[in-house]
């Protein structure tokens, strides 16, 4: 087995791990988007509704209840 060959069958091998990677992770956005956790076509508008009069994406308080408690 040449170096050529192994070569070959390391690009295939990765092709069909990256193929699985992207379908897993399309799969997990859409899942995610069902169940309501994210809704990714809103965080998509972020770059076309960039002003700074224009409402926050997330209306949750980023300190989060036990950094509260500790100060």
């Amino acid at each position: 087995m040449g170096i050529r060959e192994l070569q070959g069958y390391a690009t295939f091998f990765m092709t069909i791990i990256f193929v699985v990677l992207m379908y897993g992770y399309i799969l997990y956005l859409y899942r995610s988007e069902k169940k309501g956790e994210k809704d990714y076509e809103k965080l998509g508008n972020i770059a076309l509704d960039d002003e700074i009069t224009s409402t926050p994406i997330n209306t949750t308080d980023p300190i989060s209840d036990e950094k509260k408690g500790a100060k």
